[in-house]
């Protein structure tokens, strides 16, 4: 898969990035899991934006949206996870997780051993989210009609052993 990766704060998005990103969260979290919620929550406004876009077509076909410790959580978080539909299954998830596990300790400005991220994970994503270090924390909730849990990637984790 021939991507080109972006990271930029909100100030920096140009307009037609900001309409991609919401067009590909809109499509995702809205209509195609039909549910109805308020997306736009201020948040975007602090948070560094990791954008994976087609090579040849331009096209935003992953996006994660990170945020510094102290915003949403006591510790940086990862959220609206986003890969578009026609692209899963193809390791894109995998590797737009990685990045941005990467933006949160670059938004969080500690070095990685002193930095946890939590996130709220769909809970049928537990087992995806478990490969990238995030450990399961309470119990299951719904979130917009959806069952979620949060999940924490400690401060001090290990790096996954990248030739598996």
């Amino acid at each position: 898969m021939n991507l080109q990766w972006q990271r930029r704060r909100f100030d920096a998005l140009e307009v037609r990035q900001l309409y991609q990103l919401l067009q590909l969260r809109q499509t995702i979290f809205v209509v195609e899991q039909t549910c109805v919620y308020q997306d736009l929550d201020d948040l975007d406004l602090e948070a560094l934006h990791l954008l994976g876009y087609d090579r040849p077509s331009g096209r935003l076909w992953a996006y994660a949206r990170c945020l510094p410790p102290g915003l949403k959580y006591p510790e940086a978080s990862i959220g609206r996870v986003a890969v578009e539909q026609r692209q899963r299954g193809k390791g894109l998830g995998h590797e737009l997780i990685r990045r941005a596990i990467d933006s949160a300790y670059l938004i969080a400005g500690a070095p990685r051993e002193r930095v946890a991220i939590r996130i709220s994970a769909q809970a049928h994503l537990e087992n995806f989210y478990a490969t990238h270090g995030f450990l399961a924390q309470g119990d299951y909730y719904l979130e917009d009609g959806i069952r979620h849990l949060e999940m924490l990637r400690p401060a001090v984790f290990p790096e996954p052993d990248k030739s598996k």
